[in-house]
């Protein structure tokens, strides 16, 4: 397979997972959210949990991101906020949540995130191949820690543990966001970016209320 089909391979599975290549139009009178049937448990059982669930190489995911990272540093302390990155069960989006891993776990994530979008839906290079990421992280980190801990028992532990998460909460689209275990809420069903994080403001309104938060 040669590398301009490669390419255009992982770019269908990026737009078909990507809410389905569907456009954000809310159905007139919909809920912008969807609650689970069944809670599922989260981390820190005194905050409310919020998690983002995404992928490096989704495009809408990339568009996403500013938007997140602004509004999440004004996130109440006892809000819990957490990314997943998902892989679908696919070795390419599974090369692409070990970085995130491998970032969070130097303590890197947040500074080096923006780089890592910008290198796969800006300079289109192919983050999922190990010769190409390994090349590239010198130019934005140490190399030689990156690929260590990139190789570490922990990293694909947490892969693990993320796609365990994925399944509970059955995600099948990404950008997805999670409030307390109980509510979904995607560009999808809220209708835009800017209305899915305002779905999601007031579910932790809600959620902190319930739990006897001011």
């Amino acid at each position: 397979m040669n590398r301009r089909v490669a390419l255009k391979q992982l770019s269908a599975l990026v737009a078909f997972a990507a809410l389905g290549g569907a456009a954000y139009a809310q159905r007139a009178g919909a809920q912008p959210f969807q609650t689970l049937g069944a809670k599922v448990p989260t981390e820190l059982p005194g905050k409310v949990e919020v998690i983002e669930f995404f992928s490096y190489g989704c495009p809408h995911c990339n568009d996403f991101e500013p938007l997140l990272n602004t509004w999440s540093k004004a996130l109440p302390a006892d809000v819990h906020f957490i990314k997943v990155p998902i892989t679908f069960n696919r070795a390419e989006w599974t090369t692409l949540a070990r970085i995130y891993y491998t970032l969070e776990a130097m303590g890197e994530a947040g500074k080096h995130g923006p780089a890592v979008f910008a290198a796969i839906h800006e300079q289109k290079r192919q983050l999922h191949k190990e010769d190409v990421l390994f090349d590239w992280i010198g130019s934005v980190t140490d190399a030689k820690r990156f690929t260590e801990t990139y190789k570490s028992f922990g990293v694909q532990s947490r892969v693990q543990r993320a796609n365990q998460i994925a399944a509970a909460y059955r995600v099948s689209g990404v950008p997805l966001m999670a409030v307390d275990g109980r509510f979904m809420v995607s560009a999808s069903t809220a209708g835009s970016h800017e209305a899915m994080l305002k779905t999601v403001t007031e579910l932790i309104a809600r959620s902190r209320s319930e739990k006897g938060k001011s």
